[in-house]
């Protein structure tokens, strides 16, 4: 069941999945996802069971909430009941025709292809173009009916070994002007390493990728651990391999988050915030020079 907001309680299950009487870990994504054009879905529903989502054309718009959630902050309602998203770049035909970088834009959508959400950089030209993967940006997510549910806010960092004194960090705003969390990279002379942090700059979770994080023919995963870093992965961010001539010419990104259905819906929101930094920092490309940071170093 969903925290009742705070943290109270670890917002993953106890020894990560596989113990006795936690559920069973989500379901892997399929490699080479391609979204469908399925319905948005134009509404937050609350936490429902699942017999009231049988006999419903794939698809189709979630039922609509008896009830919700307490401590959930507006718009998030519907991360309550899942326990995957995907996130897809959107192409930008200019971007890929002249090596223009303009602000990334991003769709965000449930196992079953719906659109939940949408995200888009806030930046400027100068900053696009000259700082490249590392510049600073707000990013606002907004629902289908363009709220504003979700603000994240990176500031300008190094992405080197050698600096341990400025690395990537990045604030979680849910709704916009509330922290709800924090992800700060750790130090690691080898290994990319983040901290997902609460609302007071705890650690909560910990996460951590390949050595190479490049996808050569083939899915790049972050391990989701407890807050000391150790044990069973209790879920993943994986940048999925887009084929070919997307990877090559352009730098456009499709990712699949998993977690435990009843991790704090905070922290989910935090976990997105993850997932986009990750791509700027080892994913991204600017113009006909490639950015990407195959080795972290």
């Amino acid at each position: 069941m969903p925290q009742l907001g705070g943290h109270s309680m670890p917002p993953y299950p106890m020894g990560g999945y596989g113990e006795p009487g936690q559920g069973t870990p989500p379901a892997g994504f399929q490699a080479g996802y391609q979204p469908v054009p399925d319905q948005p879905i134009m509404y937050q529903p609350g936490p429902v069971s699942p017999a009231s989502h049988q006999g419903q054309p794939y698809g189709a718009p979630v039922p609509a909430p008896v009830s919700v959630p307490a401590g959930v902050p507006p718009g998030l309602e519907y991360l309550t009941q899942i326990d995957q998203i995907l996130i897809h770049q959107k192409v930008e035909l200019l971007e890929a025709i002249i090596g223009f970088e303009t602000n990334n834009q991003y769709e965000i959508k449930n196992s079953l292809g719906q659109k939940i959400y949408s995200a888009k950089e806030k930046n400027d030209c100068c900053t696009r173009n000259c700082c490249g993967a590392l510049r600073s940006f707000d990013m606002k997510i907004k629902d289908n009916t363009d709220r504003e549910v979700i603000r994240l806010i990176r500031p300008f960092r190094c992405v080197s070994c050698w600096c341990p004194c400025c690395l990537q960090e990045m604030e979680v705003q849910a709704p916009p002007g509330t922290t709800v969390g924090y992800v700060k990279q750790d130090w690691h002379p080898c290994y990319p390493k983040f901290s997902i942090q609460g609302p007071n700059k705890e650690t909560v979770m910990k996460l951590e990728g390949p050595c190479l994080a490049c996808n050569c023919c083939g899915d790049v995963n972050f391990e989701l651990k407890g807050k000391d870093g150790t044990g069973k992965p209790i879920g993943r961010i994986s940048k999925q391999w887009s084929g070919l001539l997307k990877e090559v010419f352009t730098d456009t990104d499709n990712f699949g988050i998993q977690f435990p259905m009843d991790m704090d819906v905070k922290m989910k929101a935090v976990l997105m915030g993850v997932c986009f930094l990750i791509d700027f920092v080892f994913f991204e490309k600017v113009g006909e020079t490639n950015q990407r940071n195959t080795v972290f170093s």
